[in-house]
Order: C-alpha cells, then structure tokens, then sequence
C-alpha cells in the first residue's frame, strides 16, 4: 500500500516517490506520498509530478480499492514502473482544505448532536446534524462561541489507538452513517485543546497545526433538511 505521509506530518508539502503503476484508468500509484485523496468529506490534492524534468498536472487524488493512493492526471501519461517522481502539491489549495477541516471538527464541537453528513467547500464548509426541535442553535452565538475557539488559538494534535479503545468508546464517533476505517487494527484521533478540552473523534484528514489558523469565520445559513436534519453553513470572514 501507498504510503500516506501526510497523516504524520500534514504540513508536508512535497516528497521523492516511485512509480509502482499506472492504473486502467491512467491514475498513478506511488510507493509514498504527500497528496491526500479523497475521503471524509475532504477533496483529493492536487498539484503536480515531475519525472525527468517534465510536469505532469495532477486533477485530484482518490483511493482505489486496496486503499492506494491514486494520482489522477489531468492528461494521459505513461510512466515505467519503478520511474524517480518529485511530487509536489497545490499547497494553496491543501492550506485551504485545512483550515475547513479544522473549522468543521469545531463546529462539530459547538453542536453536540448526531452528524448525517458534512462537505468542505472554498468559502469553508458545512455539517448536517440530526437535531430536534427546540435546540436549533442561534446564529449568532453559534459564531461567538467558534470565534472564541479560534482566538484561544486551541492545539490540534493527532494520536492512535487501538480499534477495541474505539469500540469502548463508541461517543467519539459522531457521524451516523460514516464509520472510521476499521481492519488496520488501530484508529487514528484528532484532538483540539489541551487534554481534548475542546474536541476528540477519529479522523483521516489532514488538519492544522493550532485553531488560530483558521481566522473569523460566519455562520452563513441554518437550513431544514428534514424533519429533524439541520444543515449548518460556517464561512471564512476574511
């Protein structure tokens, strides 16, 4: 399997990598690699490899089904196996992923209700959460509260643990149709605050370093989706 540096290291912007194969779709599989595909909500990388001084545009990144990370080209190329790649990314555009990604776990710490689905977007992102009647946040103290969070420049740290911890555990899944990935034998946690004080769920994705980062945000809309599902909008302010 490919292996996936950014979930030690997310700020990792380029990495030396081998060709292992090109799949029958044109994707490219490397030995390692710094691009994330796409998973939890989160869009694949993008960005770019170079062989022998020639670039080749990567559109995005995805998992095909042993798990590998796939390197989708934006044109066809044919590369030998075993071939020296520089593989670069689209940092603009993974800082920005991070930043979303880290605004969504806060979100998902001010609304302690069961979540049904969540996207990121370029503005920042959305959460659909399972809530009742009669505890709708409010718009306003919804932003205070992600504001406070964001300003107290909270860390964001990742650990492992054992996949029977998680199952002893079963709280810090908070989404109700998507599981964590399970069969590893271990599971991988993002936590935000000393000790969690703040928020602490298994997650693949790529985050940032401390909460300051991801600058004032808005809760743009509070939609109805259902007769319980609520979908919250958070948007950067800047």
């Amino acid at each position: 399997m490919t292996t996936l540096l950014f979930r030690d290291d997310a700020y990792l912007k380029s990495c030396d990598a081998k060709v292992v194969g090109i799949n029958d779709r044109g994707g490219i599989i490397l030995d390692r690699t710094v691009f994330y595909p796409t998973a939890g909500g989160q869009p694949g990388d993008k960005g770019t490899l170079t062989v022998d001084g020639s670039p080749i545009h990567i559109a995005t990144t995805v998992y095909d089904d042993a798990k590998n990370a796939v390197h989708v080209p934006a044109a066809p190329v044919s590369l030998a196996s075993g071939a020296p790649v520089s593989a670069v990314l689209d940092w603009d555009n993974r800082f920005r992923n991070m930043r979303c990604h880290s605004l969504m776990h806060l979100l998902c710490a001010a609304v302690p209700f069961p979540v049904t689905g969540s996207a990121l977007t370029e503005e920042g992102g959305r959460i659909d959460f399972d809530i009742p009647e009669g505890h709708i946040p409010v718009k306003d103290e919804l932003a205070a509260k992600i504001n406070g969070w964001i300003t107290q420049d909270h860390p964001i740290t990742t650990r492992w643990i054992a996949e029977e911890e998680l199952d002893a555990n079963p709280t810090l899944v908070r989404t109700l149709w998507v599981k964590p990935p399970r069969g590893s034998g271990r599971v991988r946690l993002v936590s935000i605050g000393e000790n969690d004080e703040v928020d602490l769920q298994p997650c693949g994705g790529t985050h940032l370093q401390s909460t300051g980062a991801i600058g004032p945000i808005t809760v743009a809309k509070i939609e109805n989706k259902g007769k319980q599902n609520r979908r919250i909008r958070l948007a950067f302010a800047t």
